[in-house]
């Protein structure tokens, strides 16, 4: 995983959050790295280690966009990522990998994913993901802080 050094952000605090992000990961350790890039680049976020809790949030809340991450080649997320989907057909959702598998990745694509990448994933490209995919549903078109 990519060292995350003060040096790189620009953070720039803004009176309104630039989009609500859910984040699922069952490994902690990603966990918390992602959330604090998208909270360092003005993003609320939602995390959980835990895809029933992620799933019961999505029935309450509405999310800019979904990262999900695969644990394993069984692809657990497939249940989380059709009922995001469900629920917004518009929302992106992201699938994070560490078991890159073209069944599922051909899958995660049938459902409406937007992108499936192998972790481990640089800062560069984390930041490029939720730059190319975050529906600014504010009328922001620019995702994060250059």
């Amino acid at each position: 995983m990519a060292t995350v050094a003060n040096s790189e952000f620009k953070f720039q605090p803004s009176s309104a959050p630039r989009g609500y992000a859910l984040l699922v990961d069952e490994n902690a350790k990603d966990l918390k790295h992602f959330t604090t890039l998208l909270r360092l680049w003005g993003y609320s976020v939602q995390a959980f280690m835990n895809y029933r809790h992620a799933e019961r949030c999505l029935e309450h809340e509405h999310f800019d966009f979904v990262i999900v991450s695969q644990i394993s080649p069984a692809f657990e997320t497939r249940r989380l990522v059709e009922f995001a989907l469900a629920r917004d057909r518009d929302t992106p959702v992201v699938v994070l990998s560490r078991f890159l598998q073209m069944r599922c990745y051909l899958e995660a694509m049938r459902l409406g994913a937007v992108d499936y990448l192998e972790k481990p994933l640089t800062t560069a490209e984390f930041e490029r993901v939720v730059t190319t995919h975050c529906k600014a549903r504010r009328g922001e078109i620019s995702a994060c802080p250059s």
